[in-house]
Order: structure tokens, then sequence, then C-alpha cells
């Protein structure tokens, strides 16, 4: 049987994209491909395609698969699939001025949780790693701290962002200063 030549032609980069998308959510909630595609009304071939990112999927397709996803429709458009770690520097602002900077956009299907972190000068916290899919941000409100993996934690400063994989193990310690962190940790919601 001759092979569709679609079927030769190399994935583009948002198929590809929407692809690893639709698998990791999959995967994130546990469920196998076969249970996907009844969930969403397709046959198991073509989700092996789009996962592959083969396929030229319509919305509708998109749309079933994020319902039955559970997520809304564009989570399954975001190219940011990298965990990190993201380093944002804080900024200046000049006296007298009010500044808002978006940080960081966190997608739905994740519970979210907001901590406050006060840490003494001199203190080191081992980092237990949360369930698998999990991002931490911290966002430093005063002091310094070095945080994030354990292989290569950031050196941080007031107003610096980190997010970074929290599934993995990861170390707060302060030095000679105390700090005060926000930590947000988004973990995928598994239904």
């Amino acid at each position: 049987m001759a092979q569709n030549p679609a079927d030769r032609r190399p994935a583009s980069s948002t198929a590809a994209a929407v692809g690893a998308q639709i698998r990791r959510r999959r995967e994130q909630r546990g469920m196998s491909s076969a249970e996907l595609a009844r969930r969403a009304g397709l046959s198991k071939a073509t989700l092996s395609k789009l996962e592959v990112g083969h396929g030229n999927p319509t919305i509708e397709t998109l749309d079933a698969l994020a319902v039955a996803l559970r997520i809304p429709l564009t989570d399954l458009l975001a190219r940011d699939t990298d965990p990190g770690p993201v380093f944002m520097p804080g900024t200046a602002l000049p006296d007298g001025e009010v500044g808002r900077e978006l940080l960081r956009r966190i997608s739905s299907g994740n519970s979210l949780e907001i901590w406050r972190l006060r840490m003494p000068p001199g203190t080191e916290l081992q980092g237990v790693p949360h369930a698998n899919g999990t991002i931490a941000h911290l966002l430093v409100a005063a002091g310094h701290l070095i945080a994030g993996p354990s292989g290569s934690p950031a050196d941080l400063h007031s107003g610096d962002l980190l997010a970074f994989a929290g599934d993995a193990p990861h170390i707060y310690r302060t030095g000679t200063h105390p700090a005060d962190v926000t930590v947000v940790i988004a973990s995928p919601i598994i239904n």
C-alpha cells in the first residue's frame, strides 16, 4: 500500500508544538492514547498522527481534545513547554512612578499555591520534589538568596523572578542577609 505523501512530510513547527502539548497534557493526566481518542471522538490513529506533529487538525478537533483533557483550547496552542529555568532580573523604577510588569503567564490546567517564604541569614532548605510537571516560581520581595534546581541554582536579589521545574530536587539558601520570597507552585491537575 502506497504511503500518503502528507505522511512523509516533516512536521511543521506549529504542528509539532501542538502535538507535543497534546501528548504532554495526556501524559500529565495518566491517560492512554486510546482513552483520549475515545473521549474526544477521534480514532487512535488520528490522535497518534497529531501527537507526532503530522496532520492538519481543525479547530473542532482541537476543541474536542481540549474538552477531553479539561483544559482551555489555548493551552494546546501554547509553545512554552520548557519548564525553565526562566530567570528574570528585577528592574529599576524611577522614584514616584508606578510600575506594572507581566512576569510570567501560567496556563490553565494547573492547581496554584502561593506561599510566602521568609528565611533568616545562614539558612538552607532542601526542596522536596513536587508532582511531575510542577513549575515553581520564586519572586524575591526583599533580600538575597541562592535558589532553584539543586544542580544549577541561581543568585537571586530583590525583584528577581526564577521559574524552574519543581518536580526535581531544589534548594533555597541565604547568605549574610535574610530573604522574603513569594513562591507560586503550579501543579498539573490530574483527573
